[in-house]
C-alpha cells in the first residue's frame, strides 16, 4: 500500500497508528531485535524516510508500541484479577492467587515481555530525551494504576506493592529471553540430559520468582 502525504492531524494519527500496527503484527512473527526500520517501512508502504516523519527512530516506534500493550494488559488484569483472587482468603492465600494470575497472564504474553526485556538495554538508548520523558510518564501513570489494582486484592503488600510491580515485570522481560530456546541449546539438552535442569517454562519461572517476592513484601506474622 502505498500512502500520500497527511495534510491533516487526523490524517498524521491515522499514519501513525497504521505503522504501530504494522509493528505489532511484524512483532507476532519475530523478536524485537530483528525488527529493524526497513521492513517495517515496506510493510507499511512509506519510505522510511517518511516513517521517520512520524517516530524518530525504530526504538521509538518500540517504545510507544509498550506503552500500548501495557495499558491494554492492566486492562485485562483489572479483570482476571477481580475473577481469579478471593477476596475473604488470608494473605497468604491471597498472594499465591496474584502470582498465578500474573504469571499466566505474561506468559501467555510473550511480546510484551520481550519489549520489557529489551526496554533498559535497547528500547531507551536511540531516542531523544522528549522520547524517552513521554515515554517514562505513561509507564510511571500505568505503575501507579498496576500498584492500585493490586492493593485492592492485596492490601497486605502496602508501600511494596509498588517495588514488587516494578522487579515483577523486570523479571518477565528478563526470563522471556529464555524462551523459547535457540535449537542449538535444544539440541544439547536432548544431547545431555542433565543439562535439561537449566531449560525454562516461562509461566512457571515466573510464578516462581513472583511467589519469592511476594513473601519478602507481604508482612510476617
Amino acid at each position: 500500500m502505498t500512502f500520500q502525504r497527511a495534510r491533516s492531524e487526523e490524517q498524521r494519527q491515522a499514519r501513525r497508528r497504521a505503522i504501530l500496527d504494522t509493528a505489532a503484527a511484524m512483532l507476532e512473527e519475530m523478536p524485537v531485535a530483528e525488527l529493524s526500520l526497513n521492513e517495517l517501512s515496506r510493510r507499511v508502504g512509506l519510505a522510511k524516510s517518511n516513517v521517520l516523519r512520524y517516530f524518530e527512530s525504530r526504538e521509538a516506534v518500540l517504545l510507544e508500541l509498550l506503552d500500548d500493550f501495557l495499558g491494554r494488559w492492566i486492562a485485562e488484569l483489572e479483570r482476571e484479577l477481580a475473577e481469579g483472587i478471593e477476596a475473604h482468603a488470608p494473605a497468604e492465600k491471597r498472594a499465591a492467587q496474584l502470582a498465578d494470575i500474573l504469571s499466566r497472564s505474561l506468559a501467555d504474553r510473550t511480546v510484551l515481555c520481550d519489549l520489557f526485556g529489551a526496554q533498559g538495554g535497547v528500547l531507551e538508548r536511540n531516542v531523544s530525551v522528549e522520547v524517552v520523558k513521554r515515554h517514562k510518564r505513561a509507564s510511571l501513570a500505568k505503575l501507579e494504576a498496576m500498584t492500585g489494582l493490586l492493593c485492592r486484592h492485596v492490601p497486605e503488600l502496602g508501600e511494596g506493592a509498588r517495588l514488587f510491580c516494578l522487579t515483577g515485570l523486570a523479571s518477565a522481560g528478563a526470563l522471556s529471553s529464555y524462551v523459547p530456546p535457540p535449537p542449538s541449546v535444544l539440541a544439547a539438552y536432548a544431547d545431555e540430559p542433565a543439562l535439561g535442569v537449566l531449560h525454562v517454562e516461562l509461566r512457571e519461572a515466573l510464578r516462581t520468582a513472583f511467589i519469592s517476592m511476594l513473601l519478602g513484601v507481604l508482612p510476617r506474622g
